[in-house]
């Protein structure tokens, strides 16, 4: 079984803070990670920032700065938002560092040597907003300014001299490599979209401007830039020290096993982006994954909408593990989600406060009380016991497989069912009942201690701080966290003594009026 898995989050266009949409991302992507991490594999977890085009020098000029210092100051947020998220990511990119130059620039280089890239005119319309060409059947007039249909964005006419790429000519082969490929793209309805678009015809992409500076310049001609996203797609492989295929990085990272990308940039991922890897011979990524929008009420993000929500905001107010399992197991995987705070304040209150948090306080201090505060070593299970404990053992193949195929829905669903079959054992039991019975007594107390483990290191990819806390109880850490310990019964040390912890999630008190 291949042990390496690398997964990237799209790099963020730093023209404007960080939305909501980002967090999700970004969360989505650490959440793989860390299981993928506490299951054996080697991992590399990419994100980073696109820091080149025209939508950037404009922003810069309109704040009166320099391009670079701006880029600077805004790449930064992004930076600091990975901390602020706990992101566990092993590389941060940007676009404006050496590294990727060559990388573009080389790419570039393969794609002209193979006859893939030749000079002519473009006209046509543009969007600044989403650095993306549009065709005319792709625009709509409203109220005498003209947009783009699917994001809603201004766009202007160009007419300048461009290098293009022969995108037309690998149609077939990107049709071949689907059909050949079916899980490559996911969801279904993405990759029906995206087949549909191919077959609807390919005309070659414009690669390069001239109306502008600030970008990478195209290696035989300094009059141009290189097309933002033909710059930007390059920061997969330029992490990994492409051009160089035998560093081990690249040998040991490359397919990555997983980009995932909102919808909005699903035709550069799944098109352009193969597209320019088959030109120059480059092996595609194993699977493009095409995530929904976080919505504001019925609609996207955006700064000119004026709809942002700051998760920075979200985060000071209910904390940070409570924003990341609530966009993980409320949001639909593969599809939009609205967040709002009276459904965020209820899954608080229902599934951290009360299945969680207080199953790990109640038994705790039960056998504080009647256990000396020590994991019971005289215990014998009854088929009861048995019943719930060997149901991780029996499912965790299932589990692997459907994190493979990036079903998060099924894991979290998976996580709450155990959690309120935990809550009804410890009741239904009665342990406190139980008091003439010390072998019973022992054996629930047992039980329960050895689910909260489980549960623990399964919530881990999705809430690790609170986590780890309430690992604490048995004396572990980060380092001791594996997921294939699920499977063992007996995986806590008899007599050994547990911890109490502090309360690990306070309940929003909501105002009934």
């Amino acid at each position: 079984m291949d042990k390496n898995f690398y997964i990237t989050t799209p790099i963020y266009y730093p023209s404007a803070k960080p939305h909501m949409g980002h967090a999700y991302s970004s969360i989505l992507a650490d959440f793989f990670a860390r299981f993928k991490k506490i299951d054996g594999h080697n991992v590399h977890f990419l994100t980073g920032t696109d820091e080149h085009g025209l939508k950037i020098q404009r922003a810069a000029e309109n704040e009166g700065k320099d391009t670079l210092e701006f880029c600077n100051e805004l790449s930064k947020t992004f930076r600091d938002l990975s901390n602020i998220l706990n992101l566990s990511n092993t590389d941060f990119i940007r676009t404006t560092e050496k590294r990727h130059k060559i990388s573009v620039q080389n790419l570039w280089q393969e794609l002209k040597k193979n006859d893939d890239i030749y000079i002519s005119k473009y006209s046509g319309w543009y969007s600044v907003s989403d650095e993306a060409f549009y065709s005319d059947e792709e625009i709509e007039d409203i109220n005498g300014k003209k947009q783009s249909i699917i994001s809603k964005s201004a766009v202007e006419w160009m007419n300048e001299e461009s290098f293009f790429f022969r995108l037309s000519k690998w149609e077939k082969s990107l049709l071949k490599y689907y059909e050949d490929n079916p899980d490559f793209l996911s969801p279904e309805s993405r990759k029906n979209e995206v087949i549909s678009f191919v077959k609807g015809g390919l005309k070659d992409l414009s690669i390069s401007r001239k109306s502008f500076s600030w970008g990478i310049q195209v290696p035989e001609n300094k009059e141009h830039v290189i097309y933002v996203w033909l710059d930007a797609l390059t920061n997969y492989i330029s992490a990994l020290n492409y051009p160089d295929m035998k560093d081990s990085l690249f040998k040991k990272f490359w397919p990555a096993s997983v980009h995932l990308i909102g919808k909005d940039i699903l035709r550069f991922h799944a098109v352009y982006w193969p597209a320019f890897l088959l030109a120059a011979k480059i092996p595609l990524p194993k699977k493009i994954y095409s995530h929904g929008w976080i919505l504001s009420g019925e609609e996207k993000m955006s700064k000119s909408k004026g709809n942002i929500l700051d998760p920075i905001k979200i985060i000071k107010e209910y904390g940070l593990d409570p924003l990341r399992y609530y966009l993980i197991k409320e949001v639909s995987f593969g599809n939009d989600g609205s967040i709002s705070k009276e459904r965020l304040e209820d899954c608080i209150n229902s599934d951290l406060a009360n299945n969680f948090g207080n199953l790990c306080q109640r038994v705790v201090s039960f056998a504080f009380k009647n256990c000396s505060g020590e994991i019971p070593s005289q215990i014998k299970f009854l088929d009861e016991d048995l019943k719930i404990l060997e149901k991780f053992k029996t499912d965790i193949n299932l589990i692997r497989k459907k994190i493979d195929k990036l079903d998060v829905n099924y894991y979290i669903n998976y996580i709450v069912d155990r959690l309120f079959e935990a809550n009804k054992y410890f009741n239904d039991q009665e342990p406190w009942k139980k008091k003439d019975d010390i072998l019973r007594l022992n054996s629930i107390v047992y039980t329960s201690l050895e689910i909260i483990r489980k549960i623990c290191i399964m919530l881990f990819p999705i809430i690790p701080d609170s986590s780890i806390k309430a690992l604490k109880i048995f004396g572990m850490n980060e380092s001791d966290i594996n997921f294939s310990s699920i499977e063992d019964h007996m995986k806590l040390d008899f007599g050994k003594k547990i911890n109490q912890i502090n309360i690990l999630f306070k309940k929003i008190e909501k105002n009934n009026d």
